[in-house]
């Protein structure tokens, strides 16, 4: 998705897909189909991003991935082909999970990322300490996307870093210390249950994907967790709660 003045212009995979849309937004606003050529629409939506800095991780394109920042905190960058896979660094709801995982001691922690598109979070999780981390998403575009990722950031601890096709409300995963889920907050609610249930006692679920007017309603389906820090931007909500050790 991307903004033109006052409109904006959505892709889709299909066009069956994009048809769908259409009819259910005619009523509300005006839209105009446009035919946009298979060949990789994904990259030349996005040929124009720039990087994007959340604390001392800095999430890059191959074309501009230069480390940035002059502190004296180790830098992290981290690179990210603009593709299929959501997570760019460009929408509020990696950035907010990006700055809820440098807030948490990742050492040593099997992390687990939910609808992990790009890969980012997964990527995010072991460059910060995590032991190993796994990325979980039902878009297998998605997750080869994520494991091309991987190759761009050669630095990585090798075989620390998996991706694989799943489905977050069936699939058998090991439970973890860490566990990110940016997915949306009707999925979060459906898949409350599951997502407990990946967490250790005493482990740390960084959530988001959920809108403002959606807080209440997944905030009470995680009721069994700790809310340990809440956090906004532009109107999107991240959580990060904790499982009660004795849990």
């Amino acid at each position: 998705m991307e903004e033109r003045g006052a409109g904006l212009r959505v892709f889709f995979a299909t066009s069956a897909t994009r048809d769908e849309a259409i009819v259910a937004l005619q009523p509300i606003c005006t839209v105009s189909p446009v035919d946009v050529p298979d060949d990789d629409w994904a990259r030349r939506s996005q040929e124009n991003l720039t990087p994007v800095t959340v604390g001392r991780i800095t999430v890059a394109p191959p074309w501009n991935s230069e480390p940035r920042g002059t502190s004296s905190e180790p830098r992290i960058t981290i690179v990210i082909n603009p593709s299929m896979g959501f997570g760019t660094g460009h929408h509020a709801t990696t950035r907010l999970c990006l700055a809820e995982l440098q807030k948490i001691d990742l050492t040593g922690a099997l992390a687990l990322d939910f609808g992990t598109g790009s890969g980012v979070l997964a990527i995010a999780a072991v460059l910060l300490g995590a032991a190993d981390a796994s990325g979980v998403d039902d878009d297998p575009d998605a997750v080869q996307a994520a494991v091309e990722n991987l190759t761009l950031n050669p630095g990585l601890p090798h075989g620390r870093i998996t991706f694989v096709v799943g489905d977050l409300l069936t699939m058998e995963m090991p439970a973890a210390e860490v566990v990110t889920a940016n997915l949306t907050g009707a999925l979060l609610i459906r898949a409350a249950g599951r997502l407990q249930q990946a967490l250790k006692p005493g482990g740390v679920l960084i959530m988001s994907g959920l809108q403002v007017s959606e807080r209440d309603e997944v905030k009470r389906a995680f009721a069994g967790l700790e809310v340990v820090n809440e956090a906004e931007e532009d109107g999107w909500i991240t959580f990060t709660a904790r499982r009660l050790s004795n849990d």
